[in-house]
């Protein structure tokens, strides 16, 4: 494994962000995240086709029901998506996509109105119509690199964004995905893009080194291994473990048998410095958080 020698400089910038971390705060909608605890996203998938949860609330009226349950169960921010990002799908026309997402953030938001949505989505017209309709975040797993347009989308309504790493697209990223140092490569690429949105006047950064997205068995566990490392990029870490195919294979379990092992990494996650979980089960994922802020409040 290669490794990185810093500069004195290097090594104190290196420190202050892993000091400041914890005390990193975003106004996210009308509600103030403070990083010295994690949050849970729920996940609601509005599509045919995704992995876990394919069809079963690309309905108005499931997506809606779905939705109130994940904010009663207690969900900090809900992440809707209308274009499935599993291995090996393609991608959708932006007028289906906007279609599907919509009418879904409208619907949440007059029964809640003080929900914090996110949209999944790497097109700026979907990004536009969602953050007029009153979504406060894009999580976007190209990391702004698909749609020039969507870093201006983001900086014109003071959007919160989610950046991710991926190798290829989800058409093709598992397709014998391989990595000569996979920490290094991952590190490198979130802080080039966070560095390009914080440039282009984005304020309200999380970093997603992109659990599954294009990598190996090995490399997902290298990752989570060596997720404190990500800390001194100073953004706030969101991580996905929720159903994974790689916890299927080294457990040999189906998607619907993978909510406690995802509960388990997803503590392990917090433990080592994430602080948004992104979740299908978000009763877990609140337990995971609320141990593991009354742990770091203790310490």
């Amino acid at each position: 494994m290669k490794v990185v020698k810093l500069n004195w400089i290097e090594k104190i910038g290196t420190i202050n962000n892993f000091e400041k971390s914890n005390l990193t705060s975003y106004k996210i909608g009308n509600k103030l995240f403070s990083f010295n605890r994690a949050y849970t996203m729920g996940v609601l998938n509005v599509t045919p086709d995704s992995f876990s949860d394919g069809g079963m609330y690309n309905t108005r009226r499931s997506a809606l029901k779905f939705a109130l349950k994940m904010l009663d169960d207690g969900a900090d921010i809900i992440d809707i998506g209308g274009e499935s990002s599993r291995p090996g799908s393609d991608q959708v026309g932006e007028n289906e996509e906007l279609e599907r997402v919509i009418p879904v953030v409208m619907e949440i938001l007059n029964k809640r109105p003080e929900s914090v949505l996110s949209v999944d989505t790497t097109k700026s017209g979907v990004a536009l119509a969602a953050l007029n309709a009153g979504a406060v975040m894009i999580n976007d797993i190209s990391a702004l690199r698909y749609d020039p347009e969507m870093v201006n989308v983001i900086k014109h309504f003071d959007s919160a964004v989610a950046l991710m790493h991926m190798k290829g697209k989800p058409k093709n990223m598992q397709e014998n995905p391989y990595y000569e140092n996979v920490i290094e490569e991952v590190y490198d690429f979130l802080a080039e893009r966070s560095s390009f949105a914080a440039e282009n006047g984005i304020e309200k950064i999380f970093i997603d080194p992109g659990i599954g997205f294009g990598k190996r068995l090995e490399d997902n566990f290298n990752l989570i291994q060596r997720l404190e490392d990500f800390i001194s990029l100073s953004y706030p870490i969101m991580i996905g473990f929720s159903r994974k195919s790689f916890i299927g294979k080294l457990l040999d379990l189906e998607v619907d048998k993978r909510d406690e092992a995802t509960m388990a990494l997803n503590t392990l996650a917090i433990s080592r410095g994430a602080k948004i979980i992104r979740t299908h089960n978000v009763k877990l994922g609140v337990q995971s958080c609320k141990l593991m802020n009354q742990n770091n409040l203790k310490s």
